[in-house]
């Protein structure tokens, strides 16, 4: 019941305070997306770069939970996507950048909680363990959780497309 109305009250705010477009796509053909979490001056800033010749798209994360789901079912329905470079401000609260680390790195248990992951309900209701397992052998999470600044994210984008 908790997490109904979190979602609930979570599709209330986006009535009640819409964001701005929270994804951009760039080079298809590239294997990086970028996430800034709730940065949302770094979303735009990359968004209007050159960065989006080099990166498949640019988007925001929000919840440790749906936004968490989202990105996975994105990931696994566009298998040249190899790399999310993880970084931007995390949202109190929720967490999502720690929790998606956290289930890079422990997986869920068999309830679909993110193993490690601190945000209030990091639980994944709309996945299976196989999504989940196939979604942490495929892509590296490359962490620069807390970067704001558009040429640290450049650079080890930069390095991604010469690797």
């Amino acid at each position: 019941m908790a997490n109904l109305l979190a979602r609930f009250a979570g599709k209330l705010c986006e009535v009640l305070l819409p964001i701005k477009q929270d994804i951009f796509f760039g080079n298809e053909k590239s294997s990086i997306a970028v996430c800034t979490l709730s940065s949302m001056d770094l979303l735009e800033q990359i968004a209007k770069s050159d960065l989006m010749n080099s990166i498949a798209l640019a988007a925001r994360l929000f919840s440790e939970n749906a936004g968490i789901e989202k990105l996975i079912n994105y990931v696994l329905e566009h298998s040249s996507i190899k790399y999310i470079v993880l970084c931007g401000k995390d949202t109190k609260g929720h967490f999502p950048g720690q929790a998606l680390l956290a289930l890079y790195k422990n997986g869920i248990d068999s309830n679909g909680r993110i193993i490690g992951a601190l945000g209030k309900d990091p639980v994944l209701e709309d996945l299976t363990k196989n999504n989940i397992d196939e979604f942490r052998r495929r892509v590296n999470i490359i962490d620069l959780l807390g970067i704001t600044d558009i040429n640290e994210v450049s650079i080890k984008v930069t390095s991604l497309v010469k690797a």
